[in-house]
């Protein structure tokens, strides 16, 4: 079977603490499988797939119990919360080797699943990634939208490769799946480095949707740190940055000391108080700044360099006995793998 005709599509769904919304999740999504598979666009043993991020509630309860009752409902559930985007990672990869290509939503809904046939379609007409693009924010505040705008032009003028109004809502296919587990970034922000992967891709628009149920596991302070993440990850502009600040500086305390220079030569009094204070202010607050600059991206290299596993998977269902021990021991095996190698060479 051509597998881009009728493809075996998995859905995978990051979950933390949505309990709320969760049972409307699984019926709609359901309900779509059933559409697609019905009119052909996709095979009958498609498939959803939860994560688990480490909820306190009973999420992990009613994944596993929707799973008795439809086969089709899959979870993976992470010994403990590592964060949006390794939950989703976890999901990716775990579908990769058993699905022709992988559709990522988050819980809430707020996304349109009624996008799902686009997706397919563009997907069966040679896409290997598909992203959905919110074509209006109506249900956002004012303060969110403008935000948004901040956050996806800032990116863009670091030299990130971002989509416009872009999130994680995306088809990937297979291979787009498999050179996407070559990434080993402990820091990770997916969707600046999927654009990295050079694939045939297209854009499907939706409107975006109020939540369902819940609370929005992202406030201002996680948005903050995230975006400050994302630019971080793949950007050293901020480095840059710092170095034409200096540059500015040395190039103004040159013109201070030649009008100095020149001042005194002409016999006129240089007032000295306020201007000195003003730039001891001044270069203080730019070296404490540049020095966290590069102490965040000194503390990312740190991290990178532990290679420490992103995720541990406690528990499946209806997820691959093979495949959960891989996943669950993979990561140590290949750093360990990769240092014997080293030290074979050396």
């Amino acid at each position: 079977m051509n597998h881009r005709t009728r493809p075996v599509l998995a859905v995978v769904v990051p979950c933390y603490n949505e309990e709320a919304v969760l049972p409307e999740t699984i019926r709609r999504i359901r309900q779509q499988l059933d559409r697609l598979s019905g009119q052909g666009s996709i095979a009958p043993n498609s498939y959803m797939l939860f994560v688990d991020d480490g909820s306190a509630d009973s999420t992990w309860p009613i994944i596993a119990a929707y799973h008795e009752r439809d086969a089709a409902v899959r979870g993976l559930k992470l010994a403990c919360n590592v964060g949006h985007q390794h939950a989703l990672l976890s999901g990716l990869m775990h579908a990769k080797d058993d699905a022709d290509c992988v559709i990522s939503i988050d819980a809430d809904l707020q996304d349109d699943v009624e996008a799902f046939g686009d997706f397919v379609e563009a997907y069966r007409q040679g896409s290997d990634i598909v992203y959905g693009v919110r074509a209006a924010r109506k249900e956002d505040t004012p303060f969110k939208r403008g935000t948004a705008v901040l956050f996806y032009r800032l990116m863009r003028r670091m030299g990130t490769p971002v989509i416009h109004n872009h999130a994680d809502y995306r088809l990937m296919s297979a291979k787009a799946l498999e050179q996407l587990a070559c990434y080993r970034e402990s820091n990770l922000f997916l969707r600046g480095l999927i654009p990295q992967l050079g694939l045939p891709s297209s854009i499907v628009t939706y409107d975006r949707h109020a939540r369902f149920a819940g609370e929005s596991k992202y406030p201002l302070r996680k948005m903050i740190s995230f975006a400050w993440n994302g630019i971080t990850s793949l950007s050293v502009a901020p480095i840059r940055l710092v170095m034409a600040a200096g540059l500015t500086v040395f190039a103004a305390g040159m013109l201070a000391g030649a009008y100095a220079l020149y001042s005194h030569g002409r016999g006129a009094a240089v007032p000295g108080w306020t201007s000195m204070m003003l730039t001891a202010w001044l270069l203080g607050g730019i070296q404490l700044i540049s020095l966290g600059i590069v102490g965040e991206y000194v503390g990312k290299v740190y991290k990178e360099t532990k290679r420490r596993p992103p995720y541990f998977i406690e528990a499946t269902a209806g997820a691959s006995q093979a495949e959960f021990h891989r996943q669950r021991l993979g990561a140590s095996a290949v750093h360990a793998e990769e240092r014997a190698s080293a030290e074979a060479l050396q």
